[in-house]
């Protein structure tokens, strides 16, 4: 009895070792149509939750990420993966895969990137980035909602706002997307390579400026200052894709 109890206590402790060492996200999804949740690890970094999954309009799910987890996560849209078309999605696809298990997703679209910290006792560092172009709203925020822990929102829908030369179109002619000026023009001045791959000759320009005026709290271009990198010790967070409002002028969290 004495040694089945002492394995028990074991067993609780391992487990309760191996939860002290993730981080919990739980993403949400509050626009008003399904999305299919990705994620990617940076290189030496394992896949979390298959590296994709289905979520319904208002559903939840939590996943879980070694404490010191580096990679970025997005919202795939449009998704068919019931027949053999490539793309499976109109948006942030992943070579047709419904798990993506590590493969990065076709841009555009709105990345939610993550360096966790918790194996070094500092602070995590966070950020949403349109540096690959816009598909969806997210707001991030620890579990215990902290203004010092929180990227915001949006203040306008980037795909009514977007301008046609970065539109995305899907076969019944809607926007579901807007692509940075780098992906959209492939110029080393909008991409922020080569020579004017140094913040004082990659400046902000007409279409930067435009995405920073719709989501002010996102990386508009690589080189975005003050940089909108938020720094949190948290156990929990929480990324919402498409905050309170959808579809309004004003959806912002």
């Amino acid at each position: 009895m004495k040694l089945a109890i002492s394995s028990f206590v074991l067993l609780c402790h391992c487990l309760l070792s191996a939860g002290a060492h993730q981080v919990a996200f739980y993403v949400h999804n509050k626009c008003p149509f399904p999305i299919w949740p990705a994620t990617a690890p940076n290189t030496g970094h394992p896949v979390i939750s298959d590296g994709g999954f289905y979520l319904p309009s208002g559903d939840t799910q939590r996943i879980y990420a070694p404490w010191d987890w580096t990679g970025r996560i997005w919202a795939r849209t449009g998704c068919n993966f019931a027949t053999n078309w490539q793309p499976a999605c109109e948006t942030g696809d992943c070579d047709g895969r419904l798990q993506c298990n590590g493969l990065i997703g076709k841009p555009p679209a709105t990345l939610f990137q993550v360096s966790l910290q918790g194996d070094k006792g500092k602070p995590d560092f966070y950020d949403v980035s349109l540096v690959d172009g816009y598909n969806l709203p997210i707001s991030v925020t620890s579990r215990q909602i902290s203004p010092k822990c929180t990227v915001g929102g949006c203040s306008k829908n980037l795909k009514t706002w977007c301008p046609p030369e970065l539109q995305v179109v899907n076969n019944n002619g809607e926007v579901v997307a807007c692509k940075s000026a780098c992906l959209a023009f492939n110029l080393d001045s909008f991409c922020c390579r080569n020579e004017y791959g140094i913040p004082e000759k990659c400046r902000p320009n007409v279409y930067s400026k435009f995405f920073k005026d719709a989501c002010p709290s996102y990386y508009s271009y690589a080189f975005d200052t003050p940089a909108p990198l938020v720094s949190c010790a948290s156990k929990e967070y929480v990324i919402t894709f498409c905050p309170s409002s959808w579809g309004d002028q004003h959806s912002s969290v």
